[in-house]
Order: structure tokens, then sequence, then C-alpha cells
């Protein structure tokens, strides 16, 4: 069973720095993309950011580019949403994901439970 581990969700005010990382197994790690989503209430799940076992990025949407970056660390299997100058438009659940790669959650077979960011002002 495929399992994906998020952690790193909370709290934070405007302005502040969040950085969520998603465990998974070295088969998953190596051999799929791994990236975030997130959903907001009443809205539809969005891509965040995406990056490849080659290190390929599938870049970011205009709502968090220049504040997020997503990496990957092969000693933890595991990849990191740094997420810096939070907006609250920025409060959703985020998911992280594996699968083939792209922006369509479609795209993505392997989902975690989700983390929950929570934005103020």
């Amino acid at each position: 069973q495929v399992q994906l581990v998020e952690s790193g969700g909370g709290l934070a005010q405007a302005g502040d720095s969040l950085t969520l990382s998603c465990a998974t197994s070295s088969e998953i790690f190596s051999k799929t993309v791994m990236g975030w989503f997130r959903q907001a209430p009443g809205k539809e799940r969005e891509f965040v950011a995406a990056r490849s076992w080659t290190g390929a990025s599938f870049g970011y949407p205009d709502a968090v580019k220049g504040r997020f970056t997503i990496s990957r660390d092969s000693a933890r299997n595991a990849v990191d949403l740094q997420m810096n100058n939070l907006k609250v438009e920025d409060t959703a659940v985020y998911y992280c994901a594996a699968g083939r790669g792209g922006r369509r959650w479609r795209d993505y077979g392997y989902w975690g439970q989700g983390t929950q960011v929570t934005v103020s002002s």
C-alpha cells in the first residue's frame, strides 16, 4: 500500500513561513513525480508545485510563484514545500501527491491525507 505521510501544516500569520513535508517509500520517491495541491473550502483542488525524480519542475501557478519552492530530499524520500510570505488566501488543505506528473489532479494516483494550513491577517 502506497503511503504519503504529510507533516508541517498549522497556523501562521500573514508574512510568516511554513514548510510542509511529505515522506514516502523509496520506490515511489524514485519513480514518480511528487507534488502538492491545495483545496480551500468551496473551491476546486488546485496545483501548487511538483517535481520529478529527475529534478525537473512543473512550475508554479501565479498565486504562489516567487513565494513557494518545492524540493526533493533523497535521504528522507521526501518532498518539501517551502512557503514564504504566506497570505490569507493560502489558507487551504494541502495534499501531497505522487504520480505521472502534470498540473492536473487527475495525473496523480496517490494522495496523502492532507494537512491544514491556516493563515491569519
